[in-house]
């Protein structure tokens, strides 16, 4: 067994639009990044490779290099479970928290929540997504996204994924 963890943010930007979670939602600002700015899966992207023990992101994906500029995070998400794959792992959960002022990501919990399992390969009822505000504390300009992930050995006798 593994655990990783892994945080993004992002500040928010007109005229583009704003992914979380690989869900487009609605709203008049996106998340600026090299990438699409997706903060939860820029998280849970670190959080696997962290598990481990083989980099970050930016090591696999540097925002120095244009091949990555606008890229869908999803591409950065199957690498990261390629590695956990070739290491002998798989997910078992991942639990999130989001912080942000808006747009409220209750409404919206769920089709994340759906839509990670999907790109994870797991169940629904194996990801936590929940949502914060920043209460005044001056993040009101940027989302933030927290994530830890447990990784299972894979072992002859395991469910195959």
């Amino acid at each position: 067994m593994r655990i990783g963890y892994g945080w993004d943010s992002h500040e928010f930007k007109s005229g583009i639009p704003l992914m979380i979670g690989g869900v487009k939602l609605p709203h008049d600002k996106g998340l600026a990044g090299h990438s699409d700015g997706d903060v939860l899966l820029h998280a849970i992207t670190d959080a696997l490779l962290g598990a481990i023990a083989a980099g970050d992101i930016g090591s696999y994906f540097p925002p120095s290099d244009p091949r990555w500029k606008g890229a869908n995070s999803r591409i950065f998400l199957q690498e990261a479970l390629e590695q956990v794959k070739r290491a002998g792992y798989a997910v078992g959960n991942v639990d999130s928290t989001l912080i942000l002022e808006e747009p409220k990501i209750g409404p919206h919990a769920k089709k994340i929540q759906q839509r990670v399992a999907e790109l994870l390969g797991i169940s629904p009822n194996a990801v936590g997504v929940k949502a914060k505000t920043p209460e005044g504390m001056g993040t009101g300009n940027a989302a933030i996204a927290h994530v830890a992930v447990l990784l299972e050995k894979i072992t002859p006798d395991s469910k195959s994924r």
